[in-house]
């Protein structure tokens, strides 16, 4: 963590770069590359390399034109690299971070006034972000700050095509004309978007807003129309789920960072993901592991108290990475109360490494098992230093970037399952320690599995417990790949633990299976099944009515008119085929087999 305020987010090639690129890579589902991430710092060593070998020919190095054309042929040859198969990218989306008029960003701007001509008019769009602030005093929206930002960037030569215009509630036609007369573009070029209850229903309200034909037509890219609701589907269907989905699932995180919201931030949208997926509302509760030590009965007793309450009332636990010795004791304490309260946990990184050193002290009965990060000089090492070791480059001895991942031959584990039982994955990595495999045989024999190791079969990947709901824990980062609408699968599994769900999904293939994916209450259920049993023990067909009163038209939810039949091509959320053909009522929940 950068200051312990921010995530580092990990690319497959192993740059470390800003949250900010994680977001595009979920939101577009694509694969980016560190020459995605241009900072100021990159154009001027490449700069300041080409004047050492002669490039230049002796000419005096200066910001313009070097530093400006250097950014435009970044840009230029980072826009014809495929993120997404083998296909070059028809469009090339640059955020040019910071405000307008900081003096670090000005020779960014400056080339990007160039490039629009380099690249000619229909090439070239300029998409401008202003706060329109509503001060509590007036509830009145003010446009100065939007017309003031114009101005300085129509002062820099750069003239924007679209400003969109963040606020906290919906911005009034009125206002929005008034930003179109001073900011010198047409009414439909001011696109508002206002706060809403989910992010993911922000691209609907920029469609809504017409972005689309308006890019189409400006950028000249001949897309289909006729397919555009089609392919928005999914996102609506996600977005109303974010809205319906009453149940809630409360997932207790770990960690030594969670002051700052930003820390966590990928774990948090994985964990997102796979409860959206379940159709739940997740509930986060924030555990800070210091509050879990010793220490902290002693000198802050209520403190503790109050944090393992916490703890001990949600529904699953998940032990996220970390560096250095602070608050380790307290993840290592929350392991071993998921341990033996067979409470659903995945650990990630330094929460494997956790899992590993709290086992071997309670069930191997090594009290003064560590990490080497923490104890160098400790009797016995669960935890060691195994870098990977890069030859020249300072600091690069960290394990990172994406890294093949091979399942233990005969391997039936429940990960394993979740993963679709492939023989190998391929996970995102970002660590130097790793569990000394001299202690391997030991802790197997005492019921931890080491169900895959890295294809060397010296580095331990991913540890299950035998006789656990689910207590899985991985070297790796899952939370770097997960997707919206395709949620990773150790987070979908500690979801489904902790509703109590994951047997049932397992035994459907891994596919949800329509009762999951309802929204019913417990009752509602328990009057379904009811109705179910009581319907097969009497052979009833059709919409007879059963001997306790309750047709099965009268289950029906307000806004279904029919009883559906969900066939076995259907797909389920996460991209499975169903298992059918299923009847089902309104809720979406089993009634029986055809």
């Amino acid at each position: 963590m950068y200051g312990h305020t921010c995530e580092v987010y990990v690319l497959d090639d192993g740059a470390e770069v800003d949250l900010d690129l994680g977001n595009y890579e979920r939101f577009l589902d694509i694969t980016l590359h560190r020459d995605n991430n241009i900072t100021t710092g990159k154009i001027y060593k490449l700069v300041i390399e080409k004047e050492r070998t002669g490039e230049y020919l002796g000419k005096t190095v200066q910001v313009v034109p070097h530093i400006t054309d250097a950014i435009q042929e970044w840009v230029e040859r980072v826009a014809q690299t495929p993120v997404q198969g083998s296909s070059k990218p028809q469009v090339c989306i640059i955020e040019l971070g910071g405000t307008i008029g900081d003096i670090e960003g000005m020779p960014f701007v400056e080339a990007f006034r160039q490039f629009q001509f380099r690249v000619k008019r229909e090439n070239f769009c300029v998409a401008h972000v202003s706060l329109v602030p509503l001060p509590k005093a007036t509830g009145e929206p003010k446009t100065k700050p939007t017309q003031s930002s114009v101005r300085e960037l129509r002062g820099c030569g750069l003239s924007p095509d679209l400003i969109v215009c963040r606020s906290e509630k919906p911005i009034g036609l009125e206002v929005k004309e008034k930003i179109s007369n001073f900011c010198h573009v047409g009414p439909d070029q001011v696109i508002c978007i206002h706060d809403l209850n989910s992010i993911y229903h922000v691209p609907l309200l920029m469609e809504q807003n017409g972005v689309i034909e308006y890019l189409n037509e400006r950028l000249q890219l001949n897309i289909d129309m006729s397919k555009r609701t089609k392919c928005l589907q999914h996102w609506r269907d996600l977005a109303r789920r974010t809205e319906t989905v009453r149940r809630e699932v409360s997932i207790a995180i770990v960690g030594k960072y969670t002051k700052f919201a930003d820390s966590y931030a990928s774990v948090v949208k994985a964990l997102q993901h796979a409860a959206l997926a379940a159709n739940r509302k997740l509930v986060l509760v924030f555990i800070e592991s210091c509050q879990l030590e010793q220490e902290t009965l002693v000198s802050e007793p209520s403190k503790y108290h109050k944090e393992w309450q916490r703890l001990c009332d949600s529904d699953g636990i998940l032990v996220p990475g970390g560096f250095g010795s602070r608050g380790m004791e307290g993840k290592i304490r929350a392991c071993r109360w998921a341990r033996e309260n067979q409470k659903p946990m995945l650990g990630i990184c330094l929460g494997l490494q956790a899992a590993v050193i709290e086992f071997a002290r309670n069930k191997l009965g090594l009290k003064d098992a560590n990490t080497t990060e923490i104890d160098p000089q400790t009797g016995n090492a669960l935890v060691i230093d195994m870098p990977e070791h890069h030859t020249g480059q300072l600091g690069g001895t960290m394990r990172l970037g994406k890294r093949t991942t091979v399942f233990s031959e005969g391997c039936t584990s429940i990960i394993r399952q979740l993963y679709g039982n492939p023989k190998s994955i391929e996970e995102r990595h970002r660590h130097r320690y790793e569990v000394n495999p001299k202690y391997v045989p030991q802790l197997e024999e005492h019921g931890m599995r080491f169900v895959a190791t890295d294809v060397d079969k010296t580095r331990m990947e991913i540890i299950e417990l035998r006789d656990h709901p689910y207590f899985v824990a991985t070297q790796y980062h899952p939370e770097y790949l997960s997707r919206p609408l395709k949620p990773s699968p150790p987070f979908l599994g500690l979801i489904l633990a902790s509703v109590d769900r994951l047997p049932q999904y397992i035994q459907r293939g891994c596919r949800l299976s329509p009762r999951q994916l309802s929204d019913a209450s417990s009752d509602e259920e328990e009057t379904y099944v009811g109705a179910t049993k009581l319907m097969k023990s009497l052979q009833i067909t059709g919409t007879t009515t059963p001997t306790n009163g309750i047709s099965r038209n009268a289950c029906r939810s307000s806004n279904s008119s029919t009883i559906s039949t969900v066939s076995s091509d259907i797909e389920g959320a996460c991209g499975g085929v169903g298992v059918g053909p299923t009847t089902t009522n309104g809720h979406g929940e089993d009634i029986g087999k055809e």
